[in-house]
């Protein structure tokens, strides 16, 4: 999962998304948009090949992770989708023409999957594509990724105990172009797919070294599992090194359709095509360009004064409310020289609960605490009022929109815990908390029914930190709001406002006697991409010990179902799943804004797809 999404965070990533909503969405080709309210609805004028396309980045999110194997503070949509893939292909390509998160076998780097007829192995024909340096992207690149991923699953944001590369017993180099991976139990063959062979990324024999200059495949980990170590600190350190990423010989060794041109830690990059790229199309363009912005103010005011952004947002406040019923403003804030699309994300948008930060971490665990903090979010008017009506209230894990078969009918009517700060209040009161000032305070110490509950000491107060990304003006609204409304239960919030990089880096899984663990609510304005694991299963979001289960949250129940997702095909499960999720509150969902693209008239092959995979070898200029 990717995710603004962490992946996700992919909304990044998303390990997991978040991705991973609020930033500015990524995009394929093959048709064009939906209209705007007003003026042209698509580009004008005839294809022409060349030219250069710019495209402007959320201020909450800036490539900083070159590497593949990115750990939790750097797994987001942003470093995976806007920058890894361009150069690195995936196995597996997801995101098609249409608003489903279905697999595109043209993009992808492997033949379909064979599974065995005891679903207990899977065998991966790989294309005869090259890497830009000459070499076969072949079944080696492939043991080399798994080796990696094996040996450094702390490493991986990806990672999930007893999920993938766990549930591989063993990886076999068939021929130089097969491998065959032998699996521990039989799974549904959709969910390993779309959950599990999405993941692998084939890593070139050019990485695999501990040193620069070193020759291809001489640090060993292709071979030996022990030597992944050497080899992942090399290319972890030359990933930090964000000034060599456009001159370096490791990161220009590309089997995508684009390499770097340039790069710059303040976020500003741009790729031209790899001509040696083995798939297609080739890119019709000369140069992309991704511009960071400071604030949504700044990106709005140099998408109006036209001619340096191609491919921008319409920042929420600069948005008229939205028509009822429509999808698209009446009217085209940034003129004629713009059409507008709605761009929908495979997302789902929350922040963590911190189960082991040790001031509040006994707190957060009992159930009527969280479900307090659910009933005072009132998602209806941050919809209306910060968003301006371009997103959906979210109350559990399954996305809302794109509509899918996914959502449970349960989910579909809507929050078991529909906003009241009356109901909140009284939850906490029956439980042993006394307002005191404004303020919520346990007055009855205990684990009893009508007590606070294990580990709330007599005098706690019901103070909560909360973290959440700068620069997003609908988001501090939002918070503002939500920090309003819980003080009416005497929940007390104390927001802070970090940048996206800190909040993201903050809120990692972390134990109670860690310095790390001080955060408590962390909201890097998003939530969770559904890439690069696309079914909304949740074993990576919930699952005890995974990666990406950020705030710690355990439980054995939510363990069992959230596996049982995996074995079984059907809704039925993952409606089990997602109904008791919403139920426990293990964050705080909140609502999933859409975007609304700015694209210029002069830009044509766009296509918006709801994985927010970023194909930019569909672009063109017209003329």
């Amino acid at each position: 999962m990717f995710a603004i999404h962490r992946t996700s965070r992919k909304l990044g990533l998303v390990g997991g998304a978040a991705a991973v909503a609020l930033a500015l969405a990524a995009c394929t080709g093959g048709g064009s948009s939906s209209p705007s309210g007003s003026g042209a609805t698509s580009a004008t004028g005839s294809p022409t090949s060349g030219g250069t396309v710019t495209f402007a980045e959320s201020p909450t999110a800036v490539p900083n992770w070159i590497f593949p194997l990115a750990g939790p503070a750097y797994f987001s949509t942003y470093n995976i989708s806007n920058l890894q893939q361009l150069m690195y292909r995936p196995l597996y390509w997801f995101g098609g023409h249409n608003l489903q998160p279905t697999v595109d076998y043209g993009l992808s780097a492997a033949e379909p999957p064979q599974y065995a007829s005891d679903g207990k192995s899977v065998t991966i024909k790989l294309k005869p594509w090259k890497w830009s340096n000459g070499e076969d992207v072949n079944a080696d690149d492939v043991v080399f990724w798994m080796n990696m991923v094996k040996a450094e699953k702390a490493n991986w944001g990806g990672y999930t105990p007893g999920a993938f590369p766990d549930n591989v017993t063993k990886v076999t180099k068939v021929d130089d172009r097969t491998v065959k991976l032998t699996l521990d139990a039989k799974y549904s063959e959709d969910w390993y797919t779309y959950n599990e062979l999405s993941q692998i990324t084939p890593m070139p024999m050019a990485w695999d070294v501990t040193s620069a200059g070193a020759a291809a495949g001489s640090g060993g980990c292709t071979s030996d599992i022990a030597k992944c170590k050497a080899v992942y600190d090399f290319l972890a350190g030359q990933a930090k090194d964000q000034k060599t990423y456009a001159t370096s010989k490791i990161w220009g060794v590309v089997n995508g359709p684009w390499r770097l041109k340039t790069y710059s830690s303040s976020g500003s990059y741009s790729v031209v095509p790899n001509p040696d790229y083995s798939g297609s199309p080739k890119p019709r363009l000369d140069e992309v360009k991704f511009l960071p912005f400071t604030s949504d103010a700044a990106e709005f005011n140099v998408l109006k004064a036209g001619g340096t952004v191609d491919i921008g947002y319409i920042p929420k406040q600069d948005l008229p409310p939205k028509p009822a019923g429509a999808v698209l403003p009446s009217t085209n804030p940034v003129g004629a020289d713009y059409y507008l699309a709605a761009n929908y994300a495979w997302a789902v948008d929350y922040f963590p609960i911190n189960f082991n930060n040790p001031t509040m971490g006994p707190v957060f665990k009992q159930l009527y605490v969280r479900q307090a903090l659910a009933y005072t979010m009132n998602q209806p008017l941050i919809v209306e009022k910060a968003q301006q009506g371009y997103a959906d209230a979210q109350y559990g894990p399954v996305p809302v929109r794109p509509q899918s078969k996914w959502l449970s009918p349960a989910a579909q009517q809507g929050s078991p815990y529909p906003f009241s700060t009356d109901k909140a209040k009284s939850l906490l009161e029956s439980h042993g908390w006394t307002e005191q000032d404004g303020v919520m305070v346990c007055t009855d110490a205990g684990t009893a029914s009508s007590q606070c509950g294990s580990g709330i000491a007599q005098g706690t107060k019901l103070s909560i930190n909360l973290d959440y990304s700068s620069g997003e003006q609908a988001l501090d609204q939002a918070m503002q709001q939500y920090k309003s409304d819980s003080s009416k239960a005497g929940i007390q919030l104390n927001l802070k406002q970090k940048p996206f990089n800190t909040v993201t880096g903050e809120s990692v899984p972390c134990t109670p006697s860690q310095a790390s663990c001080s955060w408590q609510l962390a909201n890097w304005g998003g939530g969770w991409l559904y890439a690069p694991d696309y079914l909304p299963t949740g074993e990576s979001l919930f699952a005890t010990g995974s990666v990406a289960n950020y705030g710690s949250y355990s439980d054995p129940k939510m363990d069992q179902l959230t596996k049982i997702t995996t074995q079984q095909g059907g809704t039925g499960p993952l409606y089990d799943y997602q109904d008791y999720t919403a139920q426990q509150v293990p964050v705080v969902f909140q609502a999933s804004p859409y975007t609304i693209q700015a694209v210029s008239t002069q830009v044509g092959g766009i296509v918006w797809n709801p994985i927010r995979s970023l194909t930019p070898e569909y672009w063109y200029r017209t003329q």
